[in-house]
């Protein structure tokens, strides 16, 4: 071993090594998203233990190994042969040899490759061992702020690309009650923006570059996402991490949030007509950003709910 390694590899065996890993086993090894000093001991320890690495990228694995002064077989598997290649380690598997799985950044499985690779493998009856470390999830939600009755999130992930899938995941994403976590790459963040702009001065975390030497994470009304991206050529840079904030709690807040002209329109639109109906020609009308409109109209029926009961 080189004694350029030896010290984080000899911790890592100190710290990691009286522990049991099963062989014949795939092992999900999360590793660091932008900065290597977040690659765990354990994480360090698996991969210097396992027979076999399978990789989204093997260039870009055999750089994180070489970092660590560590030499295994590469196995190609990402989403374009993740079926394919699941059948190569599962035949390592069956000669017993425990096998790695890792991501280019991050945690496998999340928004990455790993999800079939595993379901096969525990289909014939082997096990697959989470080796835990950076995520970009995480990461966000710990810097966002979200206070005890906020804490619940849905992951969204990617959203779809465009056409109608896109415009409704945007609905649901409008509509959902918990805050909700979203990737998105570089290229895509202007369109992402303009999307987002419907909701107005709903609040929105941005995590951009995570871990990395230009991480920067910014909190700002989703209706001026647009304008912080165009205020700095290099905001566009990098991957990013968002966190939509929970809407408004219906109640008195959401009532105030609207404009008087707004509140009447509503209340005039609700007498006649289904809420969600209601609330989309009443945002249409008016401007008003339709999630806002919606938890106003939210508040209004629950009211009248607790006044009939």
């Amino acid at each position: 071993m080189s004694a350029a390694f030896l010290p984080a590899r000899s911790a890592a065996e100190a710290a990691a090594g009286a522990q049991h890993y099963p062989q014949a086993s795939v092992y999900m090894v999360a590793t660091p998203i932008g900065n290597l000093a977040d690659l765990s001991l354990r994480a360090l320890h698996v991969l210097g233990l396992v027979d076999a690495i399978a990789c989204e990228d093997t260039r870009h694995t055999a750089g994180l190994l070489q970092a660590f002064g560590l030499h295994k077989p590469l196995l190609a598997l990402h989403q374009h042969n993740e079926r394919e290649a699941a059948q190569q380690v599962l035949e390592r598997l069956r000669r017993g040899e425990r096998v790695a799985f890792v991501s280019d950044a991050g945690t496998p499985g999340v928004s990455d490759p790993g999800a079939r690779l595993c379901a096969e493998a525990q289909a014939q009856g082997f096990r697959c061992v989470p080796v835990p470390g950076a995520s970009s999830v995480t990461t966000l939600l710990s810097v966002a702020g979200l206070t005890e009755g906020e804490g619940r999130f849905a992951f969204v992930g990617f959203l779809p690309a465009k056409g109608a899938d896109r415009q409704r995941a945007l609905d649901q994403l409008a509509q959902q009650p918990l805050a909700s976590v979203l990737l998105e790459a570089p290229h895509r963040m202007a369109s992402l923006a303009k999307d987002l702009a419907a909701l107005g001065e709903r609040r929105l975390t941005v995590g951009r570059e995570l871990t990395k030497q230009f991480e920067q994470v910014v909190h700002l009304p989703c209706g001026g996402l647009a304008a912080w991206l165009s205020a700095d050529a290099s905001h566009g840079r990098g991957e990013f991490a968002l966190l939509l904030h929970p809407p408004v709690a219906a109640g008195e807040d959401a009532e105030a949030a609207l404009p008087p002209a707004t509140t009447r329109a509503l209340d005039l639109l609700l007498q006649e007509l289904p809420l969600k109906t209601a609330v989309r020609l009443c945002a249409d009308i008016t401007g008003t950003p339709r999630n806002a409109v919606y938890q106003a109209a939210l508040a209004r029926r629950q009211q009248a709910g607790e006044q009939d009961a």
